[in-house]
């Protein structure tokens, strides 16, 4: 998953079916029997999705059905089941069996042997955002549901679920839908049937195992979707934009390039024939979204931002996200341990490794990026400090492994951003340590090549062994450094790897942009005046303080739209996306009086820290950042 980095940004800136044949087993449980499902988008009432499950004939008194408590790749609770209304059991005849409520997420069946089906209604996730959620929090924007006229978010885990005893079991699922839709799925459709009187189009779908069904979203509706293909794996992008704002066919341009760097820079690894782009651009609407960001599956994310970004905001956006995403290609796809393996959607177990699951998965999504020339030495740099600027506001004494396998605990879940920050400065540290012990030969790429050849999808490391046996695949060296500073509690003295590569921290005038200087924002909420303000920082933005903006300035007007505690979002929302060469007209207000700046962009600087190649650089050094940067 990656982070929620404008949510961060805004929140920094306020202070504010029919019958199957069953076939019966000696053991409890018709093991081997299809749970048969049914979704109708076509009789939603009260905005909520009536869903059918068929589970085959049970032998045993009680049984017990769930939604996920935790889906995979959220590392927080989510509770599903608090979506949940008018559950009912059903028996053969039609009558209602006694359930029992155990907890949010939980109904336990009895005279589970008379049991036929079970029905109930789905409340989305997305319009209870607006209000905190059901009881309290609500699920990541991008793991949650929607439902609407115009669009469906279905991930699956928000509508269907599991018996105890049958995860394993294969499931069918069937959607019923108006004709007019769209629908984009990498689940596997085995029959479609168009309905032309009713005006619905019923699709089916086959699932291998629970596993398959959680991690296979589906979208429906008014969709714009492209395909291109990335080497021998089928790109499907699909698109919903409420106001039609943004197409399918820029975004694909987009993303074309960048994944085709990306299989330029994965090689050979290739574990997966589909991968699914599923964007949901948000409105301004009370009901939208409002947890911008993405959610890794397998083959396939979830990406969820906000609808009012300019195409060059959204394009660097999905860059940024996406990258990230489908590099999980490699890991936990091909790479994983037997607590994702075997995942418990309701009391789960975590890995310990979360430095590589999204650690070293962000720092591929950076790095590929100077590899492949899509950015400049300097720009990847920046990347860099950022991340390190950003570690160190973080515990950086903290355990990696023990944050990772207590994630769920608050004190642990406060830190968990820290896998994209300090997470892909680890990966960084390993690639150079791998380079400068292989005469520039192996990386961190190689590592995980290596690693997923070994395992691959269907077979889990154990997750205790997994850092002696990279030390044994590796050299040493990258053993001590995983035991100090990953499971140890020493912090990471970065000044010793720059200086295998020849570059150092330095002072200098370093890009900034206009909403902050070098991560840290210009502006703030003052609740007195119900208005954003500058602050002292202003005057370290060459931009502003070229321009006459002063600490204590009130922004009332940014191109034209007011700017109240309403609007700020997605005024700074825009701001931040602001690229040299616009034009802009920004009003602001100084002791009573209208203060206009009307003018065209330039780049902006800030002072502060640097990365730099050493002038005194030497040619061993300057080898090693060669195959660091390049190799």
């Amino acid at each position: 998953m990656i982070r929620n980095t404008l949510t961060a940004f805004a929140a920094g800136l306020l202070l504010v079916g029919c019958s199957s044949t069953k076939s019966l087993k000696k053991d409890d449980t018709a093991v081997n029997t299809p749970i048969i499902t049914s979704i109708d988008l076509t009789n939603v009432q009260e905005d909520k999705v009536p869903v059918v499950i068929n589970p085959g004939r049970f032998t045993t008194d009680k049984v017990v059905y769930r939604l996920p408590r935790v889906v995979q790749g959220t590392y927080s609770v989510s509770n599903f089941g608090k979506y949940i209304d008018d559950f009912k059991a059903l028996d053969y005849s039609g009558a209602i069996l006694p359930v029992k409520k155990v907890d949010e997420n939980t109904w336990e069946i009895t005279n589970a042997s008379k049991l036929d089906k079970i029905t109930y209604a789905v409340n989305d996730t997305f319009d209870q955002e607006k209000v905190g959620g059901i009881g309290g929090e609500v699920p990541f924007s991008p793991s949650g549901t929607n439902i609407e006229d115009t669009n469906y978010v279905l991930n699956l885990h928000g509508f269907i679920g599991y018996f105890d005893t049958l995860k394993n079991n294969q499931y069918e699922l069937e959607v019923v839908a108006p004709s007019k839709f769209k629908r984009t799925s990498a689940l596997q459709e085995v029959a479609s049937m168009l309905n032309k009187e009713e005006g619905t189009i019923t699709s089916r779908y086959f699932a291998p195992r629970y596993f398959d069904i959680t991690d296979n979203p589906m979208f429906y509706g008014e969709l714009d979707v492209e395909e291109f293909n990335v080497g021998d794996i089928k790109i499907v992008l699909s698109v919903y934009s409420p106001t039609k704002k943004h197409t399918a066919k820029k975004i694909k341009a987009v993303m074309e390039k960048m994944m085709q760097a990306q299989k330029s820079y994965l090689g050979s690894v290739n574990s997966t024939p589909r991968y699914d782009i599923y964007l949901y651009l948000a409105g301004q609407n009370e009901d939208a979204p409002k947890g911008f960001g993405a959610l890794e599956h397998h083959t396939s994310t979830v990406v969820v931002l906000p609808e009012f970004m300019d195409d060059a905001r959204l394009a660097q956006s999905m860059i940024d996200v996406v990258s990230h995403e489908f590099f999980h290609i490699v890991t936990p796809l091909s790479v994983h341990s037997e607590d994702v393996h075997y995942f418990d959607y309701d009391q789960p177990t975590f890995s310990k490794h979360l430095w590589m699951y999204e650690g070293v998965t962000e720092y591929f999504a950076t790095h590929f990026q100077v590899n492949k020339g899509l950015v400049k030495e300097d720009d990847f740099f920046a990347k860099v400090m950022e991340k390190i600027s950003s570690a160190a506001r973080m515990n950086d004494a903290m355990s990696f492994t023990k944050m990772s396998e207590n994630i769920l605990e608050k004190k642990y879940h406060d830190q968990y951003l820290n896998v994209y920050q300090k997470g892909a400065l680890i990966g960084m540290c390993i690639d150079i340590l791998m380079r400068e012990e292989s005469n520039g030969q192996r990386g961190v790429l190689s590592l995980m090549k290596e690693l997923s050849n070994k395992y691959g999808k269907s077979k889990p490391f154990e997750d205790d062994k997994l850092i002696e046996e990279i030390t044994a695949m590796t050299y040493p060296s990258v053993g001590t450094f995983l035991n100090t500073h990953v499971v140890g509690e020493t912090p990471i003295d970065y000044n010793l790897f720059f200086e295998k590569v020849g570059i150092g921290i330095l002072e200098d005038k370093v890009k900034t942009n206009y909403i902050q200087n070098n991560g840290a924002l210009i502006v703030q909420g003052d609740r007195a005046k119900g208005a954003v303000v500058f602050t002292e920082a202003v005057n370290n933005n060459s931009f502003w303080a070229k321009n006459g903006a002063k600490p204590g300035d009130i922004i009332r007007k940014v191109d034209g739209v007011e700017v109240n505690m309403t609007t700020a979002n997605q005024v700074f929302g825009t701001v931040f996306g602001w690229q040299p060469g616009k034009k802009v007209d920004v009003v602001l207000e100084r002791d009573g009086k209208e203060v206009s700046i009307k003018t065209t962009l330039t780049q902006s600087y800030t002072s502060g820290k640097a990365l730099k190649v050493k002038s005194d650089a030497t040619q061993q050094q300057k080898n090693l950042l060669n195959a660091w940067l390049k190799g």
